[in-house]
């Protein structure tokens, strides 16, 4: 039987995280190196993502490989999994990671419901779910063939519960209704995967609770009043649930939702 440190450890490991140069991106990043895994940061942003690449390089002394491409450019998307074969022979691991999200500058989003664009809902979608639908299958293969092949979506409370929108009174944020849309639809799509993948690849999801980041004051005190761990989240309480799906700590788990919310959806 071995041990847990042989279970966690992920040495000649590769990982993709989409996303992986923001802010929960690079803490599963972080995480997945910590145990020895070698990193292809996707992200939009050629620059963030030679920096991201670059910090994994110089804190973990392990491989990392910046991976700048549109998550809507589905000819760019069909063409990572040859990449990754090209630079790397295998891919154990896919983190769909990257979101739209509530801080986005995106005209109809972040406003009323009526105002909410149907141009912006598709956007929304093709990043949040279709880019997570192409890249599972053009990655699905190479993920079979490492044999420990293990997907992990990123959702969010608000793809299993419906917003509370009095935690949002005399701010200025909302909630885009694409986005709980997507997140919901991400947890089905991960059971879905976790059936048709199998055995070869396991898929399991990750929902986040809301990550304190400098939100006003009076909406952190309604959402701390909500949650029993009284405290918003922060980017490292992912690091455990992300290594623990990545690794063979689950090797006997999939289509399951690890909830990492504080408790929040319990109430």
């Amino acid at each position: 039987m071995r041990r847990v440190e042989q279970l966690m450890d992920l040495s000649g490991r590769v990982a993709l995280i989409t996303g992986g140069a923001g802010h929960i991106g690079t803490a599963i990043g972080d995480a997945l190196a910590e145990c020895g895994a070698a990193i292809i940061v996707l992200d939009l942003e050629q620059a963030s993502c030679a920096d991201a690449a670059q910090r994994i390089r110089d804190r973990h002394n392990t491989r990392a490989l910046a991976l700048p491409l549109d998550l809507t450019d589905e000819d760019a998307l069909k063409s990572v999994s040859d990449t990754i074969r090209a630079d790397f022979g295998r891919l154990d691991i896919l983190v769909n990671c990257a979101a739209l999200v509530g801080t986005s500058n995106l005209r109809g989003w972040m406003v009323p419901f009526e105002q909410q664009l149907p141009d912006t809902w598709r956007k929304a979608l093709e990043v949040n779910l279709t880019a997570p639908f192409i890249l599972a299958q053009v990655c699905s293969q190479v993920l079979a063939e490492s044999g420990c092949g293990s997907i992990i979506n990123i959702s969010s409370i608000y793809g299993m519960r419906g917003p509370n929108m009095s935690f949002y009174e005399d701010t200025e944020m909302g909630l885009p209704g694409a986005y709980a849309a997507s997140k919901g639809g991400l947890l089905q799509f991960t059971r879905f995967l976790s059936s048709v993948l199998a055995p070869d690849v396991r898929a399991n999801a990750i929902t986040l609770g809301g990550i304190e980041r400098g939100q006003p004051e009076a909406f952190q005190k309604r959402y701390v009043a909500r949650t029993p761990l009284k405290r918003m989240a922060k980017e490292e309480d992912v690091k455990g649930a992300a290594v623990y799906l990545a690794s063979d700590l689950s090797s006997y788990v999939t289509g399951q939702n690890i909830v990492v919310d504080g408790g929040w959806t319990t109430w």
